[in-house]
């Protein structure tokens, strides 16, 4: 567990997608009340466990997408008492998983801590060819911090030379954007255009994203530029 700034932490862990090592980064919110909210979770393992156990108590578990939702059964075993929220559509795809909420628009923490919505338009090409991404993107007000999963990449030196790429020729090497896998697969390009028009009206620093290096300064501009191609369409 890394310590990003005030009451917001990333743990990570390897992962590979179509045989690329592509690494995935969970997110945990501490709220001001005390609890913690965890994003997009991963494997979990003592040291994580301990982690987390110091800095607060595990309140929500979230499954920002149709995608990142492998381990929230894992972290539900182990935190019992805590809510399950997510994506719209997953709780279709995951019947065995008792959701608590199905996210969509609000804020969470008794101060609002947290803002989030779906965005919307998107769709991702997968093996059964173009679903539904379905993603929900979280605000931090404190720490300036947008948090994203599948909504744009941000791939540096530090992968492997074949990730590194890759991810030139597709997009995401040192640039914050969707890969061209998403935008082969938009459903909706105008819903992608207003939906990135609504995070760029949040005010954030910093950008957290699961999969890639953490954007630590001129996040709002640099994701600005990532999607240039939808905002002047």
């Amino acid at each position: 567990m890394l310590k990003v700034d005030t009451n917001i932490w990333v743990a990570k862990q390897n992962l590979k997608y179509w045989g690329l090592e592509v690494g995935t980064r969970m997110t945990v919110i501490r709220l001001e009340n005390g609890e913690l909210v965890v994003i997009s979770p991963i494997m979990t393992d003592g040291t994580t466990i301990t982690k987390i156990k110091e800095i607060g108590k595990v309140s929500t578990i979230i499954a920002p997408n149709l995608y990142h939702h492998l381990f929230i059964s894992d972290f539900k075993s182990i935190y019992s008492d805590a809510k399950i929220f997510a994506a719209p559509g997953l709780e279709s795809k995951r019947q065995d998983i008792n959701f608590d909420r199905i996210l969509t628009q609000g804020k969470l923490g008794t101060q609002d801590e947290i803002e989030y919505f779906l965005f919307e338009g998107f769709k991702v090409l997968d093996f059964k060819g173009a679903s539904p991404l379905n993603e929900i993107v979280f605000f931090h007000r404190r720490s300036q911090t947008l948090i994203l999963t599948d909504t744009a990449f941000h791939f540096d030196e530090s992968f492997t030379f074949t990730t590194q790429l890759i991810m030139r020729l597709i997009g995401g090497y040192k640039k914050l954007e969707p890969s061209i896998l998403e935008k082969l697969a938009i459903g909706d390009k105008q819903k992608v255009k207003n939906s990135i028009q609504k995070v760029l009206e949040w005010d954030f620093e910093r950008v957290i994203v699961a999969h890639g290096s953490i954007v630590e300064n001129q996040g709002k501009e640099k994701l600005k530029k990532g999607y240039e191609w939808a905002l002047t369409s």
